[in-house]
């Protein structure tokens, strides 16, 4: 059986602010307390986000940097997609409007996709689909996260998500 690729509609936000520091903090909006913004990738995120990367080189487009506080967010979703079981971009404004916020983004995307078993499928999901590759090869994009996790039969859920700041 071919994994599972759900392409949706792609949501980008365009807003002005400028970034004035790296150390940034995420905060619970229902407490007000500050969230860690420590993030231990896993060994399939890791290689996505260098693949990637190699990929926007040999487009001569840059190399994107990875923030923690953008994987911590995409991580929120992967999670609530593993507890719905449905692969969605829901409340993706509130994402974006969280990295506005607080990691000084001026503009959010995210790609995601359910059922690859690895990085270079999952990747390869995204570059032959129109809308998820237009986000890889957006040039404004100057930073990204990623997430990945598995629901109870071991489908691979995955929120890569891509900001300009």
């Amino acid at each position: 059986m071919k994994p599972l690729f759900t392409i949706l509609l792609i949501s980008t936000l365009f807003f002005s602010c400028a970034p004035n520091e790296d150390d940034l903090n995420l905060y619970d909006e229902a407490t007000n307390e500050v969230i860690s913004t420590s993030v231990e990738y896993s060994s399939i995120e890791l290689e996505i986000l260098d693949i990637v990367n190699n990929y926007r080189v040999s487009e001569n487009l840059s190399k994107l940097q990875t923030l923690n506080i953008i994987s911590n967010v995409a991580n929120e979703h992967t999670n609530y997609m593993i507890q719905t079981g449905e692969v969605s971009h829901a409340n993706f404004n509130l994402r974006a409007q969280n990295l506005i916020t607080n990691a000084k983004a001026k503009s959010v995307s995210e790609n995601i996709a359910y059922g690859y078993s690895s990085a270079q499928a999952v990747f390869n999901g995204w570059l032959n689909s129109e809308s998820h590759k237009k986000i890889m090869d957006n040039p404004n994009f100057t930073h990204f996260g990623i997430s990945s996790g598995s629901d109870i039969q071991g489908r691979n859920y995955f929120t890569h998500i891509f900001i300009e700041r």
